[in-house]
């Protein structure tokens, strides 16, 4: 990002659809920043909305700030006024408990995220300093003009994380489990990294899986048909069902990014004769992330080989560096993921509820790096393990 002085023209536009904003502005300005996405992309947040799944009747009201140099797009944050907490993987539920008990009102609020998804990525998206720090003067003057209680920024870089808590916000740790690829050539190469026992418990669960008789069809996005789709989408409901919970995305939402960014998709089918699960991955040439799954049967061990090993085995197909599991999962670790920080940041309106905030969350840190420290005793990995015992 260049470093620049203040732009006097800047003018701030609050849009409540992003069909408010050409696609080749919003598209220009994600590829100008370090730590882009799939999620970020125009295709993906205007499939969130057309479909109506992240819209105003869902609680996720569009209110995108945006800045701009005459008709340059220089940055944008897209936020929402949320009139819930569901859908967002950093839970603030006790503290809109504590708000209500109180007397006063938690919602609405003001969120940055990537609905559903917990990705990180820049929520600043800025092409330098100056317009970067526009869009933070903008927001803080949102949340002081509207009524809302607080704001929020989910899954941010450290860098942003950090540039926000000097302009007063308060930090928030918290753990995920991703999978790194050491340039391994097959996926015997990376289970040779691993102790004898994960290595052997991972053998032994591939197995269930091939006893079964179940095989596997990886199809590339731009060859998923709608009824593949369909398929997917009974399989992604099943496990919300499983849960006692409603699906958030709707098939229109799938349909949606299949013909919109198809090179961003692949699709991994589990099949016993008929089609039987599925995990959806979205990836760049960098990183795959595993965010969908679902199954219409169960057997031992289906979820770990279509959600899990065939993901690992694209990636070292496709020499993607990283894989991210999705949220939370210490199970991962016995896999071969390892914990990662996540951050976030919160600024709340309220004098006092700031104040008990910021104390819950000292003591929230200390807690969440005892767990990291404990974590990183337990690898799964021979090389890291033999390094720990030379460094002692």
């Amino acid at each position: 990002m260049k470093s620049e002085s203040p732009a006097p023209h800047y003018r701030m536009r609050i849009v409540t659809s992003l069909s408010e904003i050409a696609q080749s502005s919003w598209d220009s300005l994600i590829a100008d920043q370090t730590l882009a996405n799939p999620f970020l992309s125009y295709a993906f947040l205007s499939a969130m909305e057309e479909s109506g799944s992240a819209t105003e009747k869902t609680g996720w009201q569009i209110c995108f700030i945006t800045i701009w140099n005459g008709e340059q797009l220089e940055a944008a944050m897209p936020l929402y006024e949320k009139s819930h907490s569901y859908g967002e993987y950093v839970f603030d539920w006790a503290w809109a408990r504590a708000f209500e008990r109180h007397g006063h009102d938690y919602y609405p609020k003001l969120l940055s995220a990537i609905p559903f998804s917990p990705i990180t990525g820049s929520r600043l998206l800025a092409r330098n300093t100056a317009a970067q720090g526009a869009l933070i003067a903008a927001l803080q003057e949102l949340q002081e003009a509207g009524e809302y209680s607080s704001s929020h920024l989910l899954f941010l870089p450290e860098d942003q994380a950090r540039m926000l808590n000097e302009e007063g916000y308060l930090l928030r740790k918290g753990v995920q489990f991703h999978w790194e690829n050491k340039g391994y050539q097959c996926f015997d190469d990376f289970l040779d990294t691993l102790d004898k026992k994960k290595r052997k418990n991972i053998r032994a669960e591939r197995r269930k899986v091939q006893d079964a008789g179940i095989q596997f069809q990886h199809v590339r996005g731009k060859d998923i048909q709608e009824d593949d789709w369909r398929f997917f989408k009974s399989c992604y409901d099943q496990t919300y069902e499983e849960h006692h919970s409603t699906p958030y995305l709707n098939l229109d939402f799938f349909l949606r990014i299949g013909r919109a960014m198809p090179e961003n998709i692949h699709l991994i089918i589990a099949l016993r004769g008929n089609k039987i699960a599925a995990s959806l991955l979205i990836h760049d040439q960098q990183r795959v992330y595993g965010r969908y799954w679902g199954c219409l049967e169960t057997h031992p061990c289906l979820h770990f080989e279509t959600a899990y090993y065939q993901s690992i085995a694209f990636c070292i197909q496709e020499k993607i560096a990283i894989f991210e599991g999705g949220a939370q999962g210490e199970h991962k670790m016995a896999r071969g993921f390892l914990p990662t920080t996540t951050w976030s940041a919160h600024y709340l309106s309220h004098p006092e509820f700031f104040d008990a905030v910021s104390n819950f969350l000292v003591r929230e840190t200390q807690d969440i790096e005892l767990y990291l420290d404990e974590l990183h005793q337990h690898t799964p990995y021979k090389a890291l393990k033999h390094n720990e015992v030379s460094a002692t």
